[in-house]
């Protein structure tokens, strides 16, 4: 049987270096009736291997790596391979992500130069085995390290907004017929986001991720709760291959019993976000323990739902909305029970009309107006200048008379 854990060690990159480029991967026949995926490398790394149950996936940890491949990169299936994707896992780190077609183990990993231009050639070997053998071999890895906290600026009693870019790293998302990555096109309309509610000046602002890596769900609620947040606003964009004539954007609110089935089941995809990037599908919040918890949680879905229908007034003047633009669904991403929370679909990658409008700068920008616009309506309505919901809902708790 395999080994649960192969490791190599080559030449280390030195202080400052940049990361090694990845130019070019592919898979084919390996030895002994197994599957073989090549990698082209610019140096020499460390690495190691592993595989991983429920999905079935083989690892392939690395140094960060700066992946320069064809958008359709991985897409097909080959042997025990039936597809493969890879990114950022965490900062300084990045990850293959290798799908299983049957069970299978790594039954080696190995480099060499490549003759003709020096290159480094990183080899995985995956040799069949049984579910036993799998299962016996399969290991847990450690989740990625949390995201230091932001200290909290005493002074600054501006309402703070977290925005939300879905998916990221080894986690693309949906990914578009021309080869564009969700991932990708929702970062951008975060950062821009982001960028107008900071220049606005009446709120504050953080990102869960600030580039192309991989954050865990239950890390994104961890975010925004350990930052006493005021808004979670969180930015998808999904697709269905099977309809390609249905489009518009719709905003989501966290519920345990979803507005319909497909809610659901875009629900139940979202939350497999974890998985998709190799990695442990730690929960969020526990169930509500208490009355105050619940009541707590009931107001927080009050507020979420008040920002959505404020934000679906805004959207629905610059952009088509779905027919039902209003739903609710057991995303993890918003099951905080104290900061109230949406998730916004833009649009389907699947529709030709949406995907040439999520990849429209001019489109992005009177989108990402209207969403500022929706933020700062929201706090300026309900409190006084300055301070955000999280502070009121504090302050009311403070004052609130106890029954006897």
């Amino acid at each position: 049987m395999a080994a649960a854990w192969l490791c190599f060690a080559l030449v280390p990159a030195r202080a400052g270096d940049a990361p090694a480029v990845a130019i070019a991967a592919e898979i084919s026949a390996g030895p002994e009736g197994g599957t073989r995926l090549s990698v082209v490398l610019s140096r020499p790394v460390e690495a190691r291997a592993f595989v991983m149950e429920r999905p079935d996936r083989a690892i392939v940890d690395l140094p960060e790596v700066n992946f320069q491949l064809p958008p359709e990169t991985g897409r097909r299936r080959e042997g025990l391979v039936a597809s493969f994707r890879y990114g950022l896992f965490a900062p300084g780190r990045s990850r293959i992500v290798i799908d299983l077609a049957q069970t299978a183990t790594v039954a080696r990993v190995a480099t060499a130069p490549r003759q003709r231009d020096g290159a480094t050639l990183l080899t995985i070997d995956l040799a069949r085995t049984d579910r036993d053998s799998f299962r016996r071999a399969a290991v847990a890895p450690e989740p990625p390290a949390a995201s230091k906290a932001v200290p909290a600026n005493p002074g600054d009693t501006r309402p703070l907004v977290i925005v939300d870019a879905g998916h990221g790293g080894t986690d693309p998302g949906a990914i578009a017929a021309n080869g564009a990555f969700e991932k990708d096109i929702v970062f951008g309309v975060a950062r821009d986001l982001a960028r107008r509610l900071e220049q606005g000046g009446r709120v504050r602002v953080r990102m869960t991720r600030e580039g192309d890596v991989f954050v865990p769900l239950a890390e994104r609620v961890r975010i925004a709760r350990e930052a006493k947040a005021d808004l979670f606003v969180s930015i998808h964009a999904d697709s269905i291959s099977a309809a390609p004539q249905v489009r518009g954007a719709t905003i989501y609110t966290g519920s345990e019993k979803a507005t319909d089935a497909e809610s659901a089941r875009l629900a139940e995809r979202e939350n497999k976000a974890d998985q998709a990037a190799g990695a442990d599908s730690a929960e969020g919040p526990g169930d509500v323990a208490d009355i105050l918890q619940e009541l707590t949680l009931r107001e927080t879905r009050s507020f979420s739902a008040r920002f959505a229908h404020g934000l679906l007034g805004q959207l629905d003047r610059v952009m088509e909305m779905s027919a039902k633009p209003h739903r609710e669904a057991g995303f993890r991403v918003l099951r905080s029970p104290d900061v109230p929370s949406v998730l916004v679909e833009l649009g389907y990658l699947s529709s030709k009309h949406d995907l040439d409008l999520l990849l429209s700068e001019e489109w992005r920008s009177r989108v990402t107006a209207r969403m500022a616009e929706a933020v700062e309506t929201f706090f300026a309505g309900r409190v006084a200048p300055g301070f955000g919901p999280a502070f009121a809902r504090r302050s009311a708790a403070m004052t609130a008379p106890v029954s006897p």
